[in-house]
């Protein structure tokens, strides 16, 4: 009787089996770093940094003709953090990088539960954060249509730590969570459209952070609205961007009405062979202009891939320059295609301020970035080298003397990325 049962169980998951699409896989991405000056400029006396971090993550997916889920199981572990026969993590870095579930609605719609990445356009508010080892997500309720080359998506999320889940309401909805503009509610809508060669988006954000000076119940609100768009034909590319920021941000532990915060950028492309690609471009930033210590005009582009733009080295908007004098960044770069599995970037950068320092300076410096890729048979090599030649202001900027900096200010990395599927 129970070999029966056995029997019955296994043909009723090998019909699920068959009626469902199930996969496993997983990466593998270990990255080493020499930092001479990343993301800040290193004093003379000052030892470079140099070690090996490993990103880990296995992912399940299961799709049936009703719906859709995915898990990502994720450790992000620098090599030798714990000490021998360590029976814990001492870093506690595992985590759930994915979990949802996706419904499907019939007629285009789709909604999708749980904690995922938001990522749309050109990552420059939204992104994935791949090159961050931890990477991005957020805990949210995303509802989705899509109907020929039309397509919008509207995100809902209510962050909550429980830290009182037991006391009054106003006690138990305070959210302690806290920096890198973590928030407690965000509304999003973002809305796209193609056109032949031509396509353009336009976002809608909200982001609520918890306003204790205010109340417990009181919710300081940021807006950040805009439009991406783009334009490709024959050789030629067109992109651009143009966002818009307004309400009440935090900074550190304080708030500042945001009044005209905006970034605006236009990058042309140009396929000169099958073997080269030229770009060119320009990004502005705006800086905190308001003389109003409680107010201020920057923008800041919250939950982009912000690695992906204005130099490698992350002198800008990754976890820094926030509420500063914003920036200009104005960059040219040419990707060398030498055969199917074997590229190089180059890329020029020249950084200055959108408004001047104290000293009245605006200049800040030049970074040069170069990244060879290299595809092997189920793996791929990546090795990068930048280097800041930074001006007067970047020195200013930074708080770091220029008698007291180091004269070579660089970086250097090279990654393995192993993506190996165990289940199709």
């Amino acid at each position: 009787m129970k070999k029966q049962y056995l029997l019955f169980a296994l043909l009723f998951a090998a019909i699920q089996f068959a009626q469902a699409q199930f996969s496993i896989d997983g990466q593998l991405r270990p990255r080493t770093e020499y930092r001479n000056g990343f993301g800040t400029l290193i004093p003379e006396d000052s030892e470079p940094g140099y070690g090996i971090s490993t990103r880990v993550r296995l992912n399940a997916g299961y799709e049936s003709e009703t719906y859709k889920a995915y898990i990502s199981l994720q450790d992000v572990f620098v090599w030798g953090e714990n000490r021998q026969i360590l029976p814990y993590d001492q870093n506690n870095s595992f985590a759930i990088f994915e979990a949802w579930a996706a419904i499907k609605l019939g007629s285009g719609w789709n909604t999708k539960l749980g904690r995922q990445v938001l990522s749309y356009d050109d990552q420059r508010i939204l992104g994935g954060l791949d090159w961050a080892q931890q990477g991005r997500n957020h805990d949210a309720g995303l509802i989705t249509y899509k109907k020929n080359d039309f397509a919008l998506d509207v995100a809902l999320a209510f962050n909550q730590d429980y830290s009182n889940p037991t006391g009054f309401i106003s006690e138990g909805n305070e959210y302690n969570t806290s920096g890198f503009f973590s928030y407690k509610t965000m509304y999003m809508a973002h809305l796209s459209q193609k056109w032949g060669a031509f396509s353009g988006s336009l976002l809608l954000m909200n982001n609520g952070f918890q306003d204790d000076d205010a109340g417990l119940n009181d919710i300081a609100n940021l807006q950040t609205m805009g439009v991406h768009l783009k334009y490709g034909k024959n050789a030629f590319s067109l992109a651009a961007n143009l966002y818009l920021q307004t309400g009440e941000a935090i900074y550190g532990t304080s708030y500042k009405d945001v009044k005209g915060g905006f970034l605006s950028s236009l990058d042309f492309g140009f396929k000169a062979s099958d073997k080269i690609a030229l770009g060119v471009g320009a990004e502005i930033i705006s800086g905190n202009g308001e003389s109003d210590p409680g107010s201020t005009s920057a923008f800041f582009p919250l939950y982009g891939t912000n690695h992906k733009f204005n130099g490698f080295m992350d002198y800008f908007y990754v976890g820094n320059h926030a509420n500063s004098i914003g920036l200009i960044d104005v960059h040219v770069s040419a990707n060398f295609k030498f055969n199917d599995t074997t590229s190089l970037l180059v890329k020029a950068l020249n950084f200055s301020g959108e408004e001047e320092l104290p000293s009245g300076d605006k200049a800040l410096g030049t970074e040069i970035d170069l990244v060879f890729a290299k595809k092997f048979k189920g793996y791929a090599l990546k090795i990068g080298y930048s280097q800041m030649f930074a001006s007067e202001g970047m020195y200013e900027l930074k708080g770091v003397p220029e008698v007291d900096a180091d004269n070579i200010q660089n970086w250097a990395w090279a990654m393995l990325v192993f993506k190996p599927k165990f289940l199709n």
